[in-house]
């Protein structure tokens, strides 16, 4: 398990179906997702399913997210997994939360967290995140961390691209939660 000052990321696990479900199933937590929410319970199964094999193959994955406060109530996942961008297997920093826990910095706290992880004790090279154009909020929260801008990817067409944003271990700070942004 890992903490932050406000929360508590454990990785997921196969009890979280109905948590998993909870949140990617909400519509309002799908405002920003093209492929919309998740349909039904065998859905997030199978979602989960990805996560938990992971965390089995790979040694991390997606977190599920509590606060410290109340540790057995899940408000969200985030953290890392391998994802296809356009054919390219790349490490991807993702997170959503319930709307409960919208508006509090937890998706910072998470992806700064995650980016740690990322740099120091595995020892990855670089981390993608892939954010809607009309995302602000997520858009603001990669900046915050030190991501920046890499580029764009058609992932859901005919609307416009996804943005891509990369944060890469050279430019991590070590011991920090923070990433040195170029000049």
């Amino acid at each position: 398990m890992t903490r932050t000052a406000r929360l508590q990321l454990r990785p997921v696990a196969s009890g979280d179906a109905a948590c998993v479900f909870a949140i990617y199933g909400d519509p309002a937590t799908n405002t920003f997702n093209p492929a919309g929410p998740l349909p039904d319970q065998a859905t997030a199964d199978h979602v989960l399913e990805t996560w938990l094999a992971c965390w089995r193959n790979h040694g991390f994955g997606p977190w599920a997210v509590s606060t410290n406060d109340e540790p057995a109530h899940v408000i969200g996942f985030g953290g890392l997994s391998h994802y296809d961008y356009g054919g390219v297997n790349r490490i991807n920093l993702g997170y959503r939360f319930a709307v409960e826990a919208w508006g509090r910095g937890y998706a910072t706290e998470v992806a700064r967290a995650a980016l740690e992880n990322a740099f120091g004790a595995l020892r990855l090279d670089d981390v993608y995140a892939l954010v809607r154009p009309d995302h602000a909020a997520s858009i603001r929260v990669l900046e915050k961390v030190g991501m920046r801008r890499f580029g764009t990817l058609d992932d859901a067409p005919p609307l416009a691209e996804s943005l891509v944003f990369v944060a890469a271990r050279a430019a991590f700070h070590p011991g920090s939660t923070s990433l040195r942004t170029a000049s």
